[in-house]
This record gives structure tokens, sequence and C-alpha cells, in this order.
């Protein structure tokens, strides 16, 4: 059990999602909020919003990546490195997925509709860990959102 493991348990009983919950334990970690962000997450709830398709978990932890890798605003650019440290994220997770549960969708991970909390809340937390591990191997502190 990690150290985060407890946020994730206190907001997946708030009723966040695992997309949400990736990005909120971030924006924490920063000691700020964004519910908009957090409200764009929610496309992204239990395989876009329940098609079955890509774990929401592996999403969000793309997507925190990209947070802090990507472009926001006319004066930014994209981090070089970002589709690298994508590629990282999306093979790491096909491997640990495709081993456990045949593949990386919903659909294959989770045999119903509903979310298993056990499964899921396990997976947010080891997208969240790999997320964050990818992120310090390329320079960056999470905790501020600067690249050093």
């Amino acid at each position: 059990m990690t150290d985060y493991d407890f946020d994730i348990l206190k907001l997946a009983h708030q009723g966040y999602c695992c997309s949400q919950i990736i990005l909120h334990m971030a924006l924490d970690l920063q000691g700020t909020s964004n519910p908009g962000l957090i409200r764009a997450m929610t496309g992204l709830c239990h395989g876009e919003m329940g098609t079955g398709g890509p774990c929401g978990a592996v999403s969000g932890a793309a997507c925190l990546i990209s947070y802090y890798g990507g472009k926001g605003s006319e004066m930014e650019s994209m981090n070089e490195r970002l589709p690298l440290m994508l590629s990282e994220l999306n093979d790491w997770f096909s491997q640990y997925t495709g081993k456990r549960y045949g593949g990386i969708n919903c659909k294959d991970i989770i045999s119903d509709d509903e979310p298993d909390p056990a499964i899921c809340g396990s997976l947010v937390s080891q997208c969240y860990g790999q997320a964050m591990t990818i992120l310090t191997r390329y320079g960056y502190d999470p905790a501020s959102g600067i690249d050093d």
C-alpha cells in the first residue's frame, strides 16, 4: 500500500472517478485546485464514459504527464520529450494490464459495466505512481510543475 492509496480511497468515496482522481492528487500535491480540469477529466471516466474504451486510469496518467509537458499557452512549447514519456507510460501499462487482464481497455479489465473498486483502485495507484516516476525521471518536480 502506498502513501497515497488513502487519498485515492477518499476521493473515490467523494464520487470522483479514476481519471479525475489522478489529476486531483497532482493538483493537491501542488497545493492548487482546478475544478474545470477535474470536470474535463470526466470524459475519460470508466473507459471514455463507460464505452469500454481505454482505461481511465492510464488515460488520466497520460493527461497528468501532459499537464506538465504539454503546450499550455501561446508562449509555451510542448516539451520535445513528451511523446517519449507517453510512450513509456503506454508500454508499461500495456505490459502491466496485458499480463493480468488481457488488454488495456476497461472492457478487458472489468467484466461488467460497473468498475471494480479493488481492481480500479489498484490501477489508479499504479498509474499515478508510474506517471510520477516518469515525470521525475525526466526532470520534473511534480510538487511544483517546473521542468528542472
